[in-house]
């Protein structure tokens, strides 16, 4: 791995802290209409980290140069942060906070979440820009994202890019499908590919009489995460591929959102180990003389129920 300074770490919090006040503190005037794994309705591909603002409905081409700008920008708190299945938070509560800025159909945004790693980052910060036409009623969404992890300990440097492709669907007034796909050229700075594929579907729930201003959505969906060989420090070989999957159902009240939602994988407590590096780690497991000498085995993959509140506020 390279080694970076934590001087130059923590210029990337700054950098990245400053980009999002920057955004809190300018005005916009535009009206576009958001949702995203962070709204009521969407379909999480588990393509984004944080809080992300995942999907922004296109501008009309009648709309003026002014209405064509928009921003959305929210914050909350999780029982745990899980991401594609696995925890990033060591099974203890996140908080986090993400801003999208965008251009008729291009956009460009920034999330700060709270995590506990390995290499003791006090958080990450991910930065992406895109953009998301639609086409003969689908909607697309191609761009890319840089992942940080500032102040990491013991050289440690897991920053990477990853690009996405994603295409969204409404099949019915209550019913959307999506799908999506990711690509890393170096995971983590592990010298490994990734790839990952997901599929999901979206379902508005009935207004409750007792409830009438909070509006809901059942979301499920499933993907698929696969790579190449890490660098030969890291041992060479490939980690571990995995199914994972989550179910739940997400309520809306005006600008408050809350979620509460099933993850699992299909990583074994020994793989999980090797592909988390869990660093409470326990022996008792079945050994591999390659991946997994000492037969550690993690909890860090498992079944797991995570409640999630957020608010997000827009330009409407």
């Amino acid at each position: 791995m390279q080694h970076h300074s934590l001087t130059r770490d923590w210029l990337k919090a700054a950098i990245g802290i400053a980009a999002t006040w920057f955004v809190f503190l300018t005005p916009h005037t535009a009206c576009a209409q958001t949702s995203g794994d962070q709204s009521e309705g969407s379909i999480s591909l588990g393509a984004r980290h944080g809080f992300s603002i995942d999907r922004t409905q296109s501008v009309a081409a009648g709309d003026t140069t002014e209405q064509m700008f928009a921003y959305t920008l929210g914050a909350g708190m999780a029982s745990d942060y899980i991401y594609r299945g696995v925890t990033l938070s060591a099974h203890q509560p996140a908080v986090g906070a993400a801003f999208e800025a965008r251009f008729g159909s291009f956009y460009a945004g920034s999330t700060v979440t709270s995590v506990k790693l390995p290499s003791d980052p006090p958080v990450e910060l991910s930065f992406a820009a895109g953009f998301r036409p639609s086409l003969a009623d689908f909607d697309f969404d191609v761009g890319a994202t840089y992942f940080v992890y500032p102040a990491e300990v013991n050289g440690f440097d897991t920053d990477y890019f990853e690009f996405l492709a994603r295409v969204d669907r409404k099949l019915t007034e209550k019913v959307r499908v999506a799908a999506g796909f990711a690509y890393s050229p170096n995971v983590s700075n592990t010298g490994a590919w990734s790839k990952y594929a997901a599929a999901g579907i979206g379902i508005d729930l009935p207004s409750l009489r007792l409830l009438p201003d909070v509006t809901g959505s059942f979301t499920t969906s499933a993907g698929y995460l696969w790579f190449g060989n890490q660098s030969a420090a890291l041992g060479g070989f490939a980690l571990p591929a995995y199914t994972t999957w989550n179910a739940g159902v997400t309520f809306t009240r005006s600008r408050l959102h809350f979620d509460l939602r099933y993850y699992d994988t299909s990583l074994s407590r020994e793989n999980c180990f090797v592909f988390t590096g869990d660093p409470g780690a326990r022996p008792g497991g079945r050994i591999d003389p390659v991946t997994n000498p000492e037969g550690l085995t993690s909890g860090w993959c498992g079944p797991t129920v995570v409640g999630k509140v957020w608010f997000a506020l827009g330009s409407e």
